[in-house]
């Protein structure tokens, strides 16, 4: 059976067949580091079903030879060919009826995970009898197609609320949320959870066990049930709107509907799925997952080096410590030294409440706790790979520091400085080895923002900027290669951006009408809050700093003279309670407000381009959506900026007060 299989020609499939009749399906993608379902793939996995029809196995494993994973869905790329409602409902179908019918084989099948288990890779998994996942760190279930502005439409909308009941499984297909292989073991979306030294014996007993395929129980298996849907879909519907009250995405909505009236499947919907894929929203978001991919790509050009082991962090404020709990998340060992050994302590309490959250498995939690070591004296700066710096934004305190620490450094590590606002050029006067020093910027909240600003100058080390980028991706971030100028690229953006904000509260807008409109727009928060949230103080040193505006707004000034600094000391433009604002009716939104306040941040990404700040539009778009959140619907500022086409030059409005609110 072997042979006449090879006589296939496959270029992504082998198999091979034991003593035993069962058949070890081996999916491997050529010219690729992961597998994707692409045209091609689909056919082959085809042609291997009707080679199975002919010669029945007694069971079929499918499994994955790559180190990356099982599969990580659909092939994205050819999304960017569906211009016609004809060829969206042909992409829909090739894999609807495809995992239909390795669903109705005769024979046992299952999928055996290790690794990402994504989109389409899951909903092959799906349609196998069993699933069976390996108890490994990287095992991670997920239908993410609802953050790329599609839905699940080869099965997964009908086989998951089957399996793991409707209010798991609408929770997962609306959010994108991914499980780990041991909540899939404890929902259901797994047969079984193993060690990965037993997984070829524990696979071939489960596929020939005889065991009925895993079906939900309980509620969750009746609110599936046609009867009950239309009231879970009108309650879900409620959630949606709250989440997103402006329906700028339509996908979550849109799977809700294809699950409720058409049993999940989106063939019954070719209008939606039409409207749904060939959307505007869906191609930017198609687009802003390409961007993710090639900021991921530059943390992997340095992977054949070795991993990175021992972070050195010193300064423990806000976030020195917030780095040092991030890291020792990830897995490394860190020292955190800092002269104050309460603020030290402090920092651990922050870490301790990230790791709580994060590791559900209390060991786990404790062994990232161990991995953070209070470091007063500074002894493990001579053992660690990185030394990341995050002291007072003072260049002379800085340099006095590197001084001080650079002869005690091992040969070959990094020394990094998460300055946001002091040039490297400016730093790196003094140093032995001024071409191995390299910013390392994160932003705030460090745990939730997902992008890292590499800063570099023409003359930094090649080698350095490939070993920082290869750790920023070892430690989960997407690494944004900029050069060396004040601001940057992000916070150099969103200086003009915040202080239009206050220039509009000066003009009598209330600080609720602003933030709305731009919420409106798609931002996460409005840019009075974001200046409430970053403190008053910091955005007027980076307003003078970045913009090159001598005069400081007057609501601005009027705050800071009565020492309200925003969410730090619980009073800005905003009360603050149990951190959050305590934000009043908005008013009407005057017309063209978001247009005047998103031009500067426009204008000033494309600037940073025009400078060479960033290499290209894409890799700016990318920072700025990941570095401020913003509306990734949008596609980013110079994408949506070419969309909406050219602009009248934006001039100074004078607006009349829209309440008695307004600061001046």
């Amino acid at each position: 059976m072997t042979s006449d299989f090879d006589t296939l020609g496959l270029r992504h499939f082998s198999c091979k067949v034991d003593a035993n009749k069962l058949a070890w399906l081996a999916i491997d993608c050529a010219d690729s580091p992961v597998n994707r379902l692409s045209a091609e793939v689909m056919e082959e996995l085809s042609q291997v079903l009707d080679h199975f029809d002919r010669k029945l196995p007694a069971g079929l494993i499918i499994h994955s030879t790559k180190d990356a994973g099982f599969i990580a869905g659909a092939d994205i790329n050819e999304f960017a060919g569906l211009d016609t409602a004809q060829k969206a409902t042909e992409l829909v179908s090739r894999g609807w009826h495809l995992f239909n019918r390795l669903a109705a084989v005769p024979y046992p099948t299952l999928a055996l995970i290790q690794g990402h288990c994504l989109g389409g890779g899951l909903e092959l998994a799906l349609a196998c009898r069993y699933r069976l996942v390996v108890d490994h760190p990287g095992t991670s279930l997920s239908l993410p197609e609802v953050m790329l502005g599609i839905f699940p439409g080869w099965g997964g909308m009908r086989r998951l609320p089957q399996t793991i009941g409707a209010p798991l499984a609408l929770d997962m297909m609306l959010s994108g949320k991914p499980q780990d292989a041991r909540k899939a073991a404890k929902t259901g979306l797994s047969d079984g959870i193993v060690a990965p030294r037993l997984m070829t014996q524990a696979a071939a007993r489960l596929v020939v066990s005889g065991k009925p395929p895993h079906k939900a129980r309980g509620l969750g298996a009746w609110l599936n049930m046609r009867p009950l849907r239309s009231l879970v879909a009108r309650q879900t519907a409620k959630k949606l709107n709250t989440r997103d009250p402006h329906h700028h995405y339509l996908a979550p909505r849109a799977i809700l509907e294809i699950w409720a009236k058409q049993d999940g499947n989106a063939l019954q919907a070719p209008e939606l799925v039409d409207r749904l894929i060939r959307s505007d929203t869906a191609r930017n978001l198609v687009r802003v997952f390409g961007l993710q991919e090639r900021l991921k790509g530059l943390g992997k050009k340095g992977r054949d080096a070795p991993p990175v082991e021992h972070v050195h962090i010193i300064g423990a404020g806000v976030m020195g410590g917030d780095i040092a709990a991030w890291c020792a998340l990830k897995g490394l060992t860190v020292t955190l030294q800092d002269q104050d050994r309460s603020r030290i302590a402090v920092a651990q309490g922050r870490a301790n409440a990230l790791f709580k959250q994060k590791k559900k498995i209390p060991r786990e939690a404790r062994a990232a706790a161990d991995r953070l070591i209070p470091d007063l004296n500074g002894k493990g700066l001579r053992r660690a790979d990185v030394v990341i710096e995050a002291i007072t934004e003072n260049a002379e305190i800085k340099r006095g520091l590197y001084a001080q620490i650079e002869p005690l450094m091992k040969p070959g590590a990094i020394l990094a400085t998460n300055t946001s606002s002091i040039s490297i050029e400016e730093l790196r006067n003094g140093l032995q080895s001024p071409q191995r020093l390299v910013g390392i910027h994160f932003f705030n909240p460090v745990a939730k923002m997902p992008l890292v600003e590499v800063v570099e100058t023409p003359e930094t080390d090649p080698d350095v900027l490939i070993a920082t980028h290869a750790f920023v991706g070892q430690i989960d971030k997407l690494p944004l290669p900029v050069r060396s100028t004040p601001g940057f690229l992000v916070n150099a953006v969103l200086a003009p951006y915040m202080l239009e904000a206050m220039r509009c509260v000066d003009e009598g807008i209330r600080p609720e009408t602003i933030d709305a409109a731009m919420v409106a727009f798609g931002m996460p928060m409005g840019p009075i809050e974001l200046i409430d949230t970053v403190g008053l103080d910091i955005a007027r040193d980076a307003g003078q700093h970045l913009t090159g505006q001598a005069s400081t707004p007057v609501c601005l000034e009027t705050h800071l003279a009565r020492q309200e600094l925003g969410r730090k000391t619980g009073r800005g433009f905003y009360q603050w309670k149990d951190n959050k604002p305590v934000k009043q009716q908005s008013g009407p939104i005057p017309a063209g407000l978001e247009q005047r306040l998103i031009t500067p941040l426009i204008d000033k990404t494309q600037e940073q381009v025009n400078c060479g700040i960033v290499d290209d539009s894409d890799l700016a778009d990318a920072g700025v959506i990941f570095g401020t959140g913003f509306a990734p619907f949008t596609g980013g500022p110079l994408h949506y900026n070419k969309r909406v086409g050219a602009r009248q030059p934006i001039t100074q409005h004078t607006y009349k007060n829209d309440s008695t609110g307004g600061d001046k």
